[in-house]
């Protein structure tokens, strides 16, 4: 993967984390690989942790993610909560 795709997911992330932070269930945005039908890729991602992965229609339309942003893909990754120690 090249430093300027890494760069760019980078650039994108810091411009809407705050806002991805905002929805109900996230519980934290960062880059990564991202993971297809439980095995992991090497496309690199917006990667957004969830308390748990929930159904799109049993959400409100303002509080679904989005598949991608500004081209670079979203995928979403159950952690449950995240606590500090």
């Amino acid at each position: 993967m090249s430093d300027q795709t890494i760069q760019r997911a980078q650039e994108v992330k810091r411009r809407h984390e705050a806002e991805l932070m905002r929805k109900p269930n996230v519980v934290g945005v960062g880059i990564g690989y991202r993971t297809r039908a439980g095995q992991h890729t090497d496309e690199i991602c917006i990667v957004v942790s969830v308390k748990a992965k929930v159904p799109g229609p049993a959400l409100k339309r303002d509080d679904l993610l989005p598949t991608s942003i500004e081209g670079v893909p979203i995928d979403v990754v159950e952690t449950g909560p995240i606590r500090a120690l």
